[in-house]
């Protein structure tokens, strides 16, 4: 039996599928599995001894008729993605049997039991959503001096997702003395990271290590997945610090952090503000204040760390 799974775009949205496609894995146990998606999205799953072949899938439209026709034919066809462009595919697909997820059905959730309810209606079965799992290719970095706190200013979904770099440096500033401190971002968090970065020095810290813009996904994810502690928002490096248990203080602002916080991890604590206003969803602020973010200091974050260690 062959089986083709269209997994989310984003990285995080990529990690939280993971418990409902290791549920996919359990119930076809002897199935040929291939996985399509974005280039950043199928490198969650490059290690997986399950997984047999991945392909990255094309934004362009006019790439669909092309891409569809060239993966052949499947028995079954999984979608995790709920966008216009997936249902073209979907149609597109040659596979006997074909399910599609859709985002509306599933509400005031998790995404992982969104992701894992998909699975179960679409099987009729009743598997439970387990832990994140993500299979690094990379090996661990050797044992250092000090213990590794990561900080992560990038979010990709809007401005108003992320917390102030000045607040960042504060942090790291205040614990470098137990830490050495590792900046992680995208390319286009590399603005933020630098600030930060400066900061620091300006301050006389010098144990630290500005990555932003530098790594690959692989790297990402043996990175953080050798961090003692992890200072972010809500993001996709929040997710793969998730799913290696890493101590993790989430920053929250316009999103649902009953949807998208980190899914099992005992050593998680969320920061966020209860504000009428929250959450928006907006890519920026709609009231043009911004407190949602502005209202959370390095002074909270302090205190949060302390409840963990």
């Amino acid at each position: 039996m062959k089986i083709l799974i269209e997994i989310p775009t984003w990285l995080g949205d990529s990690v939280m599928v993971t418990p409902a496609i290791e549920n996919l894995l359990k119930y076809y146990d002897k199935a040929e599995f291939s996985i399509i998606g974005s280039p950043i999205s199928i490198e969650i799953f490059k290690n997986h001894p399950k997984i047999s072949k991945l392909k990255v899938l094309e934004r362009r439209y006019l790439s669909l008729y092309k891409s569809s026709k060239n993966l052949g034919n499947f028995d079954i066809f999984f979608s995790f993605r709920s966008s216009f462009r997936s249902k073209i595919f979907k149609f597109l697909i040659s596979s006997n049997k074909k399910f599609k997820f859709n985002a509306n059905k599933y509400r005031n959730i998790h995404l992982v039991e969104k992701y894992n309810g998909f699975i179960n209606d679409s099987l009729n079965t009743s598997f439970n959503a387990g832990k994140l799992m993500i299979k690094s290719s990379l090996n661990p970095n050797p044992i250092r001096p000090k213990k590794i706190f990561g900080i992560n200013p990038g979010a990709s979904y809007g401005e108003a997702k992320r917390w102030y770099p000045e607040e960042f440096a504060k942090v790291a500033i205040a614990i470098s003395h137990q830490y050495d401190i590792l900046i992680f971002g995208g390319p286009s968090d590399k603005k933020n990271a630098d600030v930060i970065e400066s900061l620091l020095i300006e301050s006389g810290v010098l144990n630290y290590q500005n990555i932003a813009g530098l790594t690959s996904v692989p790297e990402l994810i043996k990175e953080i997945s050798n961090l003692d502690f992890f200072l972010t928002g809500d993001s996709g490096p929040m997710h793969v610090a998730a799913s290696f248990e890493v101590p993790t203080i989430s920053i929250f602002g316009p999103t649902k952090d009953s949807e998208t916080s980190q899914w099992m991890n005992e050593k998680s604590i969320i920061l966020k503000k209860k504000l009428d206003c929250q959450p928006c969803m907006k890519r920026a602020c709609p009231l043009s204040h911004h407190n949602c973010m502005k209202l959370i200091k390095s002074e909270d974050v302090l205190d949060a760390i302390s409840t963990i260690n």
